[in-house]
């Protein structure tokens, strides 16, 4: 098979371990690895770059494993050209599984071109997604707590959904602020 990348790393990222393996074609013309586990920890992860950097890699190959990818992928991805590849994608032939074995063979599928990456976006949109992301899970936060409310409302036998369109907008607010003053004469409150 055809070498695409003469010195390339492939990563098996967990939630406390990263195992690196880095595939290179020797001056005799032969291919080898070299193998180190990281931890996750920010330091850690910077040595990894570095040692990577100083091995002359330029490609690296990882699988999107949950979430572990993305803090290594955020302290790696300005340095080295990344590839973020489905698990399903990189299967090994079933046996004796372990994490040398995995990073190795990510680095070998890398070193001769036959992964393919899944998308990435570049960190604006990344940094837009998350924003977006967060707004709409406070959006259903705040309707389930308005919900919670009503609910609350409708087991005493207090009927303000049916008073207030918005039982949290300003009349609703004033209502059960009234109620909670010891208010319950019905006029009184419709004021």
């Amino acid at each position: 098979m055809d070498i695409l990348h003469d010195r390339c790393a492939g990563l098996d990222v967990h939630k406390k371990t990263v195992v690196a393996c880095i595939r290179y074609v020797g001056p005799d013309g032969k291919v080898k690895n070299l193998t180190r586990t990281f931890a996750t920890m920010t330091a850690d992860l910077l040595a990894l770059s570095d040692w990577l950097a100083a091995s002359g890699v330029r490609h690296v190959a990882m699988e999107s494993t949950g979430v572990y990818w993305k803090p290594v992928w955020h302290l790696l991805e300005d340095r080295f050209e990344m590839m973020l590849v489905n698990p399903g994608h990189i299967k090994q032939v079933p046996g004796r599984k372990t994490d040398v074995k995995d990073g190795e063979w990510i680095a070998q599928l890398l070193q001769h071109g036959l992964l393919s990456p899944s998308f990435v976006p570049p960190p604006p949109v990344r940094q837009l997604r998350d924003l977006t992301r967060q707004r709409a899970c406070l959006i259903a936060d705040r309707a389930q707590v308005a919900n919670r409310i009503q609910k609350v409302l409708e087991d005493a036998n207090i009927k303000l959904g049916s008073v207030a369109s918005d039982v949290l907008g300003v009349a609703g607010r004033a209502m059960i602020a009234a109620l909670i003053a010891g208010q319950v004469a019905p006029a009184r409150l419709a004021e």
